[in-house]
């Protein structure tokens, strides 16, 4: 079985991905362009990637494919129908980021909920040195104990930001995007109620035709001026100019992404403009990239590609 790892890169470089060797002739690649793909891939059985768009334009010409194995949960840059209709499995890998995408959710929403990029500042340029006012107050914060926090998106990575949220004492509302995921322990609401009566909104959700666009300027309307929006689900579920021109117009009072509709992050990101707001916060999408989420996604994908072998099926999005 010949296995090709088309970008290495995007995993990071301390993971160990020798471990395919056991499993096929193995090669690796750290990146692979559009152009390079159809030769990459041609003669190959299983194809590992994590971003790469794959598409009848290139799979065509991989006549022995059989497998795609995605190194994350999100499926679309896999041309589905392509691959249903010509017999090739796709398995991706779920609940092996769970962790660390809460745990950067409270990340990103404490660097804006307590002023800490602020603060930093005023210790390193030397401000609180003999500062007359012993206690600095100039930037308020208020404790999360109490307040709403909405939940768009209810799939693991949701249910566990719900659990450590109600540690902190917050009231948990949900929006399920699909309609399929109910929790008895939280209320489930409608998105314009969510909305309008949340202070925190955190997105959890994937990609898709039902939330591509779920947020525009009516829903960002609709928020308390004193809310906190934090995305990390996909970009192209916030309308991004629209998100701007709620910044710009301060019609919430932070927000905080971890994803966005084109990444790497294009020139003409209409983000580019306000990268100086104090009110927006930008991770490149490592939520998910803890050391030991990015090892767990290393053996998921090794044992689908083993359980493939063996002719089981295992975290398949298509048969």
């Amino acid at each position: 079985m010949k296995i090709v790892i088309l970008d290495a890169n995007s995993l990071g470089k301390e993971l160990d991905l020798s471990v395919f060797k056991s499993l096929g002739a193995l090669s690796i690649y750290g990146f692979t362009n559009k152009e390079e793909v159809i030769e990459r891939i041609r003669d190959v059985d299983v194809i590992i990637t994590n971003k790469v768009l794959l598409n009848e334009a290139n799979l065509k010409h991989a006549s022995k494919l059989k497998l795609i194995c995605l190194t994350a949960t999100g499926t679309n840059n896999i041309d589905k129908c392509y691959t249903v209709k010509n017999n090739i499995r796709v398995c991706n890998v779920i609940n092996y980021s769970t962790e660390s995408v809460a745990q950067h959710t409270f990340a990103i929403l404490f660097y804006l909920y307590e002023n800490l990029a602020y603060y930093d500042k005023y210790i390193k340029e030397g401000t609180y040195i003999d500062d007359d006012k012993y206690r600095h107050y100039e930037k308020r914060f208020f404790e999360l104990k109490g307040k709403t926090w909405g939940i768009i998106g209810f799939g693991n990575i949701g249910k566990r930001v719900a659990e450590i949220a109600s540690v902190f004492g917050c009231n948990i509302i949900y929006y399920s995007t699909t309609g399929k995921n109910t929790n008895c322990n939280y209320p489930l609401v409608d998105l314009d109620t969510l909305m309008s009566t949340s202070d925190i909104v955190s997105i959890h959700a994937p990609l898709n035709e039902r939330t591509h666009n779920l947020i525009t300027l009516r829903e960002l309307n609709t928020m308390k001026p004193s809310a906190y929006l934090l995305n990390l689900g996909r970009g192209g579920i916030i309308n991004e100019e629209d998100l701007v021109k709620a910044i710009e117009e301060k019609m919430v009072l932070g927000v905080a992404l971890d994803v966005l509709e084109n990444e790497p992050m294009a020139l003409n990101s209409p983000f580019i403009k306000i990268k100086d707001n104090p009110r927006l916060f930008i991770t490149p999408h490592i939520g998910w990239a803890s050391v030991e989420a990015r090892n767990r996604m290393v053996q998921e994908v090794y044992k689908n590609i083993e359980a493939f072998s063996k002719g089981e099926y295992r975290n398949v999005v298509s048969k």
